[in-house]
């Protein structure tokens, strides 16, 4: 009977894997995931019905993380084994053998039973190698290119319950700007440019945000988002872990030396501060900074961060329309400015 509950309330107490999609250079990968316990079933429809969304968002957040598990993870021929913490997460930093080259690569991951080693659950990811190209991409996801109120708790909780992740909203013409940024001065038959996508919304959201992504059309990028949390959290949604997102960020510029980022933001909580640091601590690393203005309140602190990041040398764009932000990267990224570097 529970289970036939369950199942109409699309959850299941079966164990279950998340592998999330990793990235690196050609022999260090970092690879992340969840084993849970009790965990949200794929969302198949996407209506319009408040109820109906509602649910399908409430749902992410009624999680059992299983602690303490033993997780086994292949990539690029090589095999390394880790324990999930106190939220059923994993992380594992996997040094290859032989390099790996630029792209997206498989990678499975295994959760084991502590006591006989059996397979109780599977996962499967891609890995990106990004390919040396003059740019690469680190963007915040909420009120960057999702409209989700950041700075208004209750009004950013309505907007998550009343809609779904192909009837959110995003900027208008930010699609169009991360499209050409990802072939910003590549002819076409080069690769495009890596993008990662760094939030404070939490890894419950992951499979939401790849839907989104993926229906709006933004480049195909790498996500890491904030601790896992459960159903009495929700009010906390996305407002807090803006500590650990510089710690996200640099993770991503130490794995991927090879590479200059541009950083994309908004002034509606802590963008402003976290890019003026990483300016900061990565000099020569970072190739412009832009930050979307969406918050009256936060406009003096960003102003002030932007002339930070312009003091120490890198170019900055503070918008309000995406359109601006195209303009303005036309004339930061083009054909000659790449190759220039």
């Amino acid at each position: 009977m529970l289970e036939k509950i369950l199942a109409w309330l699309r959850l299941s107490r079966q164990p279950t894997l998340k592998l999330y999609r990793g990235f690196g250079s050609p022999r260090r990968l970092v690879l992340q995931g969840h084993a849970f316990r009790l965990s949200p079933l794929p969302r198949r429809r996407f209506g319009a019905g408040f109820w109906a969304n509602a649910w399908g968002l409430l749902r992410l957040f009624v999680v059992r993380p299983w602690p303490e598990a033993p997780v086994r993870v292949t990539v690029g021929g090589q095999t390394a084994g880790a324990r999930t913490d106190a939220d059923g997460f994993f992380r594992l930093d996997v040094e290859l053998p032989a390099p790996l080259p630029p792209g997206w690569h498989p990678a499975t991951a295994e959760l084991l039973d502590a006591r006989s080693g059996a397979v109780l659950a599977q996962a499967s990811a891609e890995v990106q190698v990004p390919y040396e190209t003059p740019y690469a991409f680190i963007s915040d996801i909420d009120d960057t290119f999702l409209v989700s109120h950041s700075a208004t708790r209750f009004q950013r909780l309505w907007v998550l319950l009343s809609r779904n992740a192909r009837s959110r909203a995003a900027f208008l013409d930010v699609a169009a700007h991360y499209q050409w940024l990802a072939r910003a001065g590549a002819g076409s038959a080069q690769p495009a440019h890596a993008f990662f996508y760094v939030s404070s919304s939490e890894w419950n959201l992951y499979d939401f945000l790849l839907e989104f992504t993926s229906h709006q059309q933004l480049p195909k990028g790498v996500f890491q988002l904030s601790q896992l949390k459960g159903l009495g959290q929700l009010l906390q949604t996305g407002q807090n872990k803006h500590a650990t997102k510089l710690d996200r960020i640099a993770r991503i510029l130490d794995a991927c030396p090879g590479q200059r980022f541009t950083l994309l933001g908004d002034d509606s909580q802590q963008d402003p501060l976290i890019y003026a640091q990483v300016v900061q601590h990565y000099p020569g690393r970072i190739r412009a900074v832009y930050l979307r203005h969406v918050s009256p309140r936060g406009r003096p602190r960003a102003l002030a961060a932007l002339a930070e990041v312009e003091a120490a040398g890198v170019p900055t764009c503070y918008f309000e329309h995406s359109r601006e932000a195209l303009l303005h990267s036309q004339g930061l990224f083009g054909p000659e400015a790449a190759r220039q570097g």
